[in-house]
């Protein structure tokens, strides 16, 4: 595609950054914590590590093209729904609506996308497969907690991957004069959302402030959400060259996106205090899981996808 060749760029910005962030978690590490008994510093290095590896997943991902980025988020949506899931009351009646969720209605989410059938894809999940789910777990006459067995379910699927399959989704969106570079638009929500989720934890963590929701999420603060919003915006006005947007439109995308983001954040956190847990999985070291390290992107991938195709796409 022509947008591969556009993405040297912000991948370099990407690296610098982080080389920058490890640069100065290093630091943190030798000055504040040589002992390893300082958890802050800790868990922020450890972040920036688990950074890396996404960075170059991703990149990967997009070099490989479109089949790569659809494979890429397939199997995100995976891994994802199935720590959702790991989290959730579940009974055996529930294993064929299981096994429908994980090898019928998530193929074929990602199949419809990759055939461009947006009609489809677009209602596929909230009506077809949340009609049909509990339809299968009732023929097995298990009616113990069902409604919350079932809504567990749909929700999981909801985030983890009709959410999480409207980045793919950017590529088949048609923008008059910015054929062939729709990658670039993945690689831009992408981008300005974990930026801002960098910044708001590095500012609530070393710099404190008025916590967003205490009984949810001690740490994370006002001042760091606005400090990571605004990096987000930022960010987004100086990378509108590699969208089709202009340098506000980019700002205003780039802030609407990060705040659902922020919010969508929250609302996981909210998930996993009712559960009791700290983290969603334990497949990104000192990250949790993908849920852990995309929940923001997900929530932001459909508002901004909606956006550019009303506004852009003909």
């Amino acid at each position: 595609m022509n947008g591969v060749a556009e993405l040297g760029p912000l991948l370099a910005g990407a690296l610098a950054i982080l080389l920058v962030l490890t640069a100065i978690g290093g630091a943190l590490q030798w000055r504040l914590n040589p002992d390893g008994t300082n958890t802050v510093v800790e868990n922020l290095y450890a972040r920036i590590v688990s950074w890396w590896g996404m960075v170059a997943f991703l990149g990967l991902a997009i070099l490989a093209g479109r089949i790569g980025v659809l494979v890429l988020f397939g199997l995100m949506s995976f891994a994802a729904l199935r720590e959702f899931l790991t989290l959730t009351t579940k009974r055996q009646a529930d294993h064929w609506a299981l096994a429908a969720a994980f090898f019928v209605v998530l193929p074929a989410q990602y199949l419809l996308i990759g055939i461009e059938w947006y009609g489809l894809y677009s209602i596929f999940i909230p009506v077809y497969a949340f009609l049909a789910l509990p339809m299968i777990s009732a023929l097995r006459g298990d009616t113990s907690a069902f409604l919350n067995r079932i809504a567990e379910t749909q929700w999981g699927l909801m985030i983890c991957v009709f959410a999480g399959s409207h980045l793919p989704a950017l590529l088949t969106l048609d923008i008059p004069g910015y054929a062939g570079r729709e990658l670039l638009l993945i690689a831009f929500l992408v981008f300005i959302v974990q930026l801002a989720d960098v910044v708001q934890y590095s500012w609530s963590k070393l710099m404190g402030g008025r916590p967003v929701v205490a009984a949810i999420s001690g740490w994370k603060t006002w001042e760091g959400t606005a400090a990571g919003i605004a990096a987000g915006g930022a960010a987004g006005a100086m990378l509108s060259w590699l969208t089709p947007f202009s340098p506000v439109a980019a700002l205003l995308l780039a802030v609407v996106s990060c705040i659902v983001g922020a919010l969508g954040s929250l609302v996981m956190s909210a998930i996993k205090r009712d559960r009791g847990v700290r983290d969603w999985g334990h497949l990104l070291a000192g990250r949790g899981g993908f849920i852990d390290r995309l929940d923001s992107v997900v929530f932001a991938a459909p508002i901004f996808f909606h956006l550019v195709r009303f506004f852009y796409a003909s």
